[in-house]
Parts: structure tokens; sequence; C-alpha cells
């Protein structure tokens, strides 16, 4: 009875792990390392940075969404217990997300929330560079005017202080703002004349 029984036994155990008699397929051995220095890993992992480097990947709108919701409960959880220089920081990084989404109107108002905190702290370099990217802003919304006088403040206030590369970034701004004011102005110069050719003579 148990020698017929250790049969049985043996027979259910070899055809459940019958693994012994499958053919297995043999892979190609893998090469031998020739450099067995350690500056092997350093190269491989600078050409892997400079990969990751040259390509540019943009921000999608779920990323852009979620770092808006978080900004937005770090800058909600600072004004509750009222730690104004951290917020005056919370509302400009939401200011430059708006920027991003172009919902300038959104990120004027959060620039001169921060503005107007970082004035209150007298944090003179955050009020200089709110300044510039409001100007931007205003730029692109059309104002032109206002965005010039944002920069002259924020020229003056750099001088102030005697903050060259402050001073330089006002500058490039100008620049920037007059040429893009005078394109806009040959624009619209340019529709006018057009329309006026466009209309029919009246005897």
């Amino acid at each position: 009875m148990r020698l017929t029984l250790l049969v049985v036994l043996c027979a259910i155990s070899m055809s459940a792990s019958a693994q012994w008699f499958t053919k297995h397929e043999r892979f190609a051995q893998l090469p031998q390392i020739q450099d067995h220095s350690v500056s092997r890993f350093a190269k491989a992992d600078l050409r892997k940075d400079q990969k990751i480097r040259n390509k540019t990947i943009a921000p999608s709108q779920y990323n852009l969404e979620v770092s808006e919701d978080f900004v937005m409960k770090t800058a909600q959880h600072n004004m509750r217990f009222r730690i104004y220089n951290l917020a005056s920081y919370n509302f400009s990084d939401l200011a430059r997300l708006y920027v991003q989404q172009n919902r300038f109107s959104e990120a004027k108002w959060y620039f001169l929330q921060s503005n107007f905190l970082s004035r209150q702290q007298n944090n003179d370099k955050l009020t200089i560079n709110n300044l510039i990217n409001l100007a931007g802003v205003k730029a692109d919304i059309g104002d032109f005017s206002l965005a010039q006088q944002d920069l002259f403040e924020a020229r003056d206030m750099a001088s102030a202080h005697g903050w060259l590369i402050d001073l330089i970034s006002v500058e490039k701004k100008l620049k920037s703002i007059q040429n893009s004011r005078i394109t806009s102005t040959r624009a619209e110069l340019r529709y006018a004349s057009n329309a006026m050719l466009s209309q029919p003579a009246v005897d």
C-alpha cells in the first residue's frame, strides 16, 4: 500500500513540475567589459545628462494645475499665519504660473499682491523682480506706457542700491518693450493704411 502510494505521488509531482525535460532557449553570452576603471561610469552619466539637457520638455497643463494648487495652498497657509515674507514669494510664483498659461489678468493681480507684501517687508530685490515681470505682463496686454513706468521705478530702486545685475535686467526689459511697442505701432499703421486703401472712393 505504501509503495503504491509512493509511486502515485512521484508520478503526480513529476507531471506537475516537469521542467527537467523541456528545452530552454540559450541566449548569447554578454560581451566582456574591457574598461574596468571607475571613469566609465562618470562618462556614461555625463552622456545621459547631456541627452536630458538637450531634450526640452514643455510643461503640461496637468503639471501647471498641480503646481498652481500646491502654491495656492502654501500661500493661503502663509497668509493665515501672517508669514508675509514667504507669502510674497508664493504670490510671485503663482503669477509666473499664470503667465505660462497666458492668464495675464490673474498674473498681473498676483504680481501686484506680491509687490504690496514685498514693500511692507522692505524686500527690494523681490520688488524689483516683480516690477520687471509686471512690466512684461502689461506689455503683453498692450499697456506699454504703464510697463515703462514700472521699469523706471525698478531702475531707480536698483540704482539706489547699486545693484548692477538688476540694472542690466531692467535695461534689457526696457529695450525689449520699446521694440515691441514700435513693432505693434507699425502693425497698426499698416492695418490702418490697408483699410483706407480697401475703402471705395466717394465722388
